[in-house]
């Protein structure tokens, strides 16, 4: 079964080129743009992050656009597909107070993203048989996440409620 591609709206090959590297500085800019002492580079996705409540719900939305902007650049819906776990991943566990902020300074979503853009775009068939494992991979660990949390949650709700009651 070949991955089939979305349709994307037609354009020139110079419109398609532009769009990629509007997304590619949107890219940089959340997870790369700020330069740590000693080398390391930040964007603002960890900085927005740090905002309660808010801060997550914002990186998320722009991720979001990233994925639906590399939709319309032609990727292929299991590409779309990682791209989105990848937000999912960065989400999940960046909503984990500290250490959620610092996977978000680490995990770079974004630039994952636009890599696999890249890649797919490139070279599409050997990117979507290499896709497959990394799907599945990435889906157990998504879903390991998503229980680990539930249990934090559930520890958590549990104590608040035996020290009220």
């Amino acid at each position: 079964m070949k991955d089939q591609q979305l349709p994307a709206e037609p354009v020139d090959a110079d419109d398609a080129q532009q769009h990629r590297q509007r997304l590619q500085k949107l890219s940089r800019l959340m997870d790369t743009s700020i330069r740590l002492p000693g080398g390391y580079r930040i964007g603002w996705d960890g900085i927005i992050g740090l905002v309660p409540g808010i801060g997550d719900v914002v990186g998320m939305g722009i991720s979001s656009y990233i994925v639906l902007g590399a939709a319309r650049a032609g990727a292929s819906k299991l590409t779309l597909v990682r791209m989105i776990l990848n937000v999912a991943i960065e989400s999940v566990v960046g909503a984990v107070p500290i250490l959620g902020d610092i996977f978000d300074l680490v995990f770079k979503a974004n630039s994952r993203n636009m890599t696999l853009l890249e890649k797919q775009l490139q070279a599409p068939e050997e990117t979507s048989r290499g896709s497959r494992i990394e799907l599945i991979v990435m889906a157990v660990i998504v879903g390991l996440l998503l229980l680990l949390v539930l249990w934090i949650v559930v520890r958590v709700l549990g104590a608040l409620f035996s020290s009220i009651f």
